[in-house]
């Protein structure tokens, strides 16, 4: 069967969670249980830094504002770990070229990264800080369960990181307003901070 399917939903998955892509792929190669995991992303080394930034993306995403700083840095960083981890997979099973898979992976995870950015932007609008540990645990427990399903049904689990992906986008664009609200207070903060420097006041007289 064409890795097409787990090179999309690992895509999917690594624009919400990258560490957490590559330390569950490893771990089920490491364990036999899924054959298309290539031997790299097994190494005991690739599986102890993988592990140790899950582990710190876990308390970041759960604190408001710092979830939000926290997304802009991988930016970049989640659709290219998406990139390669799809590429990495298609020269493993050889019935996809890597430049196509790499194409479809690093897409796919910057559209991800971007309903997630938008959305925590949306959360970040309410003062209380629950609402992003919720947001936060269903994100971990989402990737976590459609990666290891994607292990066992590839197609299935492709089909569901669709429709959340064509959700998630649907769900940003309701809540344009509230991101528009989140930019506007940290632009205002920031202008606050630069004024505060200088001894002017905010708002001017």
């Amino acid at each position: 069967m064409s890795v097409l399917p787990l090179v999309f939903t690992s895509g999917w998955a690594s624009g919400i969670n990258a560490y957490a892509v590559v330390l569950l792929l490893g771990v089920f190669g490491a364990t036999g249980l899924a054959d298309e995991v290539p031997a790299s992303l097994q190494r005991t080394d690739v599986l102890v830094v993988a592990g140790v930034l899950f582990l710190c993306e876990v308390v970041a995403d759960k604190i408001p504002y710092v979830d939000s700083v926290w997304d802009t840095a991988h930016t970049v960083i989640r659709p290219v770990a998406g990139a390669v981890v799809a590429a990495l997979m298609a020269g493993e099973s050889g019935s996809l070229p890597e430049l196509a898979a790499a194409a479809v992976g690093g897409s796919t995870a910057l559209m991800s990264h971007l309903v997630k950015a938008g959305t925590r932007m949306a959360v970040n609008s309410s003062p209380e800080p629950f609402s992003n540990i919720a947001v936060s645990i269903a994100e971990d427990l989402g990737v976590a369960g459609i990666v290891t399903f994607a292990i066992f049904h590839p197609v299935a689990a492709a089909a569901i990181a669709g429709t959340l992906l064509v959700l998630g986008i649907v769900t940003v664009a309701f809540l344009a307003s509230r991101i528009r609200r989140y930019l506007r207070r940290r632009a205002q903060r920031r202008e606050e901070k630069r004024l505060a420097g200088t001894g002017s006041r905010w708002p001017p007289d």
